[in-house]
């Protein structure tokens, strides 16, 4: 399995680039952030430096989205640290949430968001596409290789992440809800007539280490409650779309009844106020939360599920004990590493 490490692009940025680089130590194969230009760092500029400073480890937004940038310029960007630095990128993208909602817009649409993944993998990779009646290509990019990632919850955004994506983002860590969409993205694949073993599954959450103790559990809900509240924002869409039942799991659905508006200037952050509504029972469920042992037992449990790719998410007050941690203790005890002679 892979590890990620998702990351918020506060100032300074030095400390971004610091994070990247202990976690390429650590034995980390992807570093990711977020991608809101109101709320935090350009992070694209920023990739950069990181990937000026690092050697094997790969970058890429979580998520980026169709709205907030023309996505030739958006091509351009990876194509550009692709020259660069030699293919050490990933693009995450949805349909939009903060980056978007700040700016009181709205979500793109499932198909906006398809067209925009076929003009952006198609020009980082150095082929041509059709855009306005012309054929458009990079004359300056000759080995440039780019994966889109689609991250979604819904079931049309399932269905494309399943028929054009080259890899699946699920923001929570539920079994029985990554189950349940794991599936329904391979199933569109293979009715799109790929195979769905050639995308990536990644799972992301927030992971806080305890030492097993009643009172580091309860401070480690409080520190990922926030991840619930971010969550809810995409099943609120969901709900007012579909309903809460029978389209998507009831787990999913059932706790944000007691939700009450969301403030973005708090996205992402540990402490967000209007998280107040997510019970402990969903943060256990949406993220890793306990010793070493218990954070190994349901990355196994994901493994089986067939995530390639867990990404851990670090807003909350342990983000350098969490990284030693899972670069000392957790990933090799999931990745038994190979002997020399047997």
């Amino acid at each position: 399995m892979q590890f990620g490490v998702v990351l918020q692009t506060n100032p300074p940025a030095w400390r971004t680039v610091a994070l990247s680089k202990r976690a390429e130590e650590l034995g980390f194969d992807m570093v990711w952030t977020f991608d809101s230009h109101l709320l935090w760092m350009e992070p694209y500029v920023i990739y950069s430096q990181i990937l000026a400073e690092t050697h094997t480890i790969k970058v890429g937004p979580f998520v980026t989205n169709p709205a907030t940038r023309d996505w030739t310029v958006t091509a351009s960007v990876f194509a550009t640290l692709n020259e660069m630095y030699g293919n050490r990128t990933v693009c995450g993208i949805g349909r939009g949430d903060s980056a978007v909602r700040v700016l009181n817009g709205k979500p793109s649409t499932i198909k906006e968001m398809r067209q925009a993944t076929h003009v952006i993998r198609e020009l980082a990779n150095c082929r041509t596409v059709e855009i306005n009646g012309s054929t458009l290509q990079f004359p300056w990019a000759s080995r440039s290789e780019l994966e889109v990632w689609i991250a979604a919850y819904g079931p049309l955004a399932l269905k494309a992440a399943g028929e054009v994506g080259d890899g699946f983002i699920l923001q929570l860590a539920d079994l029985d809800i990554a189950a349940w969409m794991i599936k329904a993205v391979r199933d569109a694949a293979e009715a799109a007539g790929r195979n769905p073993d050639d995308i990536t599954f990644c799972v992301a959450a927030p992971a806080y280490v305890t030492d097993g103790s009643a009172e580091q559990r309860a401070h480690a809900l409080d520190q990922c409650r926030w991840f619930g509240g971010m969550v809810g924002n995409h099943v609120a869409d969901i709900v007012a779309k579909y309903g809460d039942s029978g389209t998507v799991p009831q787990a999913l659905t059932d706790y944000i009844k007691g939700r009450e508006g969301y403030d973005y200037n708090e996205h992402g952050r540990a402490g967000n106020t209007h998280t107040s509504f997510v019970p402990d029972d969903i943060v256990e469920r949406f993220c890793l939360i306990g010793t070493v042992e218990e954070q190994v037992a349901k990355l196994e449990a994901l493994k089986e599920l067939g995530v390639d790719q867990f990404a851990v998410y670090l807003q909350h007050d342990a983000q350098d004990e969490t990284l030693l941690t899972y670069g000392t203790k957790v990933i090799p005890a999931v990745n038994v590493a190979v002997t020399a002679r047997s």
